[in-house]
């Protein structure tokens, strides 16, 4: 079941399109919710259960440069709405799908990507806040995200899920972020943790309390983290690419 929100329209220009054709070619049956009113659950259970995962995306833009101006002034119209209309989709639009996919149906897993997922999958600048946000994947407490021209990632893990192999146990594939509780074997930390990392409530008093860290792969056999400081869970990840090193939360 994709949630996007953007219009459907089936065209390439319009990435959740593009997705769903890869899905439906790879076999499989594709569920599309557009533009969901957000204000409750109940328009997310418009297609019945999914019975894989929920993929979620903000839509082709980040949500708050999609509703704001750079003076932070409401836009007016929407580009990839019906009509241009405005105000069809919320504020960190990933964020808050994920929280509805999650009421509507809390035993099914949820897969985040698009730009917005992407972009922030990683602890960065907030333009909107003025401060720095912590990684998207603990804020929308999605079990993976998919960062990048993810097609290719998101087959094979619709295939590992259809072959009912548990969400928790995909972590090797390339391109994704996910949050666990404790650093899994073969990690290492690619740095100790900044003040950015720690969380309001102050610095854990010891190195070994329960922080996040993000898991980052970068070049093939290297899997990298980063210690964070928020506690009670930790993040982890397996970057693409070959050339650069992974990113870190």
């Amino acid at each position: 079941m994709l949630v996007t929100g953007d219009a459907y329209i089936d065209h390439p220009s319009f990435g959740m399109a593009v997705i769903g054709r890869t899905l439906e070619a790879q076999g499989f049956r594709v569920g599309i919710i557009a533009q969901p009113d957000w204000q409750s659950a109940e328009p997310f259970k418009a297609l019945g259960k999914p019975n894989l995962f929920w993929g979620v995306t903000a839509g082709n833009m980040d949500s708050m440069i999609n509703c704001y101006t750079a003076d932070r002034k409401i836009r007016s119209d929407d580009a990839y709405t019906p009509g241009a209309e405005g105000n069809r989709r919320p504020d960190r639009a990933a964020i808050v799908y994920s929280q509805r996919c999650r009421e509507a149906y809390k035993d099914v897993p949820i897969v985040l990507g698009g730009i917005e997922g992407s972009l922030r999958r990683i602890a960065h600048y907030d333009y909107w806040s003025d401060k720095v946000r912590r990684s998207i994947v603990v804020d929308a407490k999605c079990d993976l995200l998919l960062f990048g021209n993810a097609e290719r990632a998101l087959v094979e893990v619709a295939h590992r899920l259809a072959a009912r192999e548990p969400v928790e146990n995909i972590t090797d594939v390339r391109g994704t972020a996910f949050v666990r509780r404790s650093t899994p074997g073969g990690w290492f930390d690619l740095a100790p943790p900044t003040s950015i990392d720690w969380p309001p409530t102050g610095r854990p008093q010891a190195p070994n309390d329960d922080a996040r860290r993000l898991h980052v792969q970068g070049l093939p056999g290297t899997r990298r983290a980063r210690r964070r400081g928020d506690p009670g869970a930790v993040g982890a990840g397996r970057g693409r690419g070959d050339g650069g090193g992974g990113a870190a939360c």
